[in-house]
């Protein structure tokens, strides 16, 4: 009896208890720990009187390079050499997983406007864009490798800068899908391996 007396008035003081925190107080709420509620830091664009400038944002210090980030080698993330010429080879030797990558990339981000073959007539061409120029034109075909990455990297005329989309080495791989690319649309039957080319005559 006396058990469940105590049960009883145990679970009288809950329903009290939780019927209360429904109701409106004046007092401040309790804070264990306030240092998670009032946090002292800067937000972005904020002020900050503890510097000179009044600005929380810092510049980083001169010469700072983020991990991962050192650019030693010009070619690789410029595609010109130390004169300022662009490179005619790629800086990355040709492998099957190079082009894997250049052909994903260029379908992703080259084939809506150049199309999958490199002629131009991409999908964006049927919303009214301006069409890009074909890939197998005698001016691209020997255009040097180096420039194609800058056009990629910085634009030109109407095409964007995609520095930001697709990193230096997904840059690489794409100029070596194009290549192959290009050579797959003006093929000749020298381009084929003699045992090969009698099995298709």
């Amino acid at each position: 009896m006396i058990r469940l007396i105590s049960c009883l008035a145990l679970v009288v003081v809950i329903s009290a208890v939780s019927c209360y925190r429904e109701r409106v107080s004046e007092r401040e709420p309790i804070h264990i720990n306030p240092s998670m509620d009032s946090q002292p830091k800067n937000k972005p664009q904020s002020s900050s009187a503890f510097f000179a400038d009044g600005a929380a944002m810092r510049r980083p210090v001169e010469g700072a390079v983020a991990k991962g980030d050192l650019r030693e080698d010009e070619i690789y993330y410029t595609g010109k050499d130390p004169s300022g010429i662009f490179v005619a080879p790629s800086p990355l030797p040709m492998t099957r997983e190079l082009m894997r990558r250049g052909r994903e990339r260029f379908n992703i981000y080259c084939a809506p406007c150049h199309s999958r073959v490199g002629d131009g007539r991409g999908i964006m061409i049927e919303y009214k864009y301006v069409p890009p120029p074909t890939f197998h034109q005698e001016r691209i075909l020997q255009m040097p490798d180096g420039q194609i990455f800058d056009v990629i990297t910085n634009g030109v005329r109407n095409m964007p800068s995609y520095r930001h989309q697709i990193p230096a080495p997904d840059r690489w791989a794409i100029i070596s899908y194009l290549r192959a690319l290009q050579r797959s649309q003006n093929a000749t039957a020298g381009d084929v391996p003699p045992g090969i080319l009698d099995s298709i005559r």
